[in-house]
């Protein structure tokens, strides 16, 4: 079986399609970073930790992680939604 995918580049809509499409298994690699060791790692960090930590702490430690994930895998939000 064989499927070939065709996008205008010059149109806008589609050039974001192609991106989305070339960026597939990097979103992949990403998402399951994030949904499979992303908890852990936080968990690991702060169970040890015995030091008074707000819950808006933790917050902004997983989401800088969830950015550091994205960007580690070339994945810019930005152009795969605008």
């Amino acid at each position: 079986m064989k499927a070939t995918l065709s996008y205008n580049l010059n149109h806008p809509d589609d050039r974001m399609a192609h991106m989305r499409a070339v960026k597939s298994l990097d979103m992949a690699s990403a998402l399951f970073d994030i949904t499979r060791n992303l908890k852990k790692q936080v968990e690991r960090k702060y169970e040890d930790d015995t030091t008074e930590c707000d819950s808006f702490d933790v917050i902004q430690d997983v989401f800088d992680r969830i950015y550091e994930i994205l960007g580690v895998n070339n994945i810019d939000i930005d152009e795969l939604i605008n």
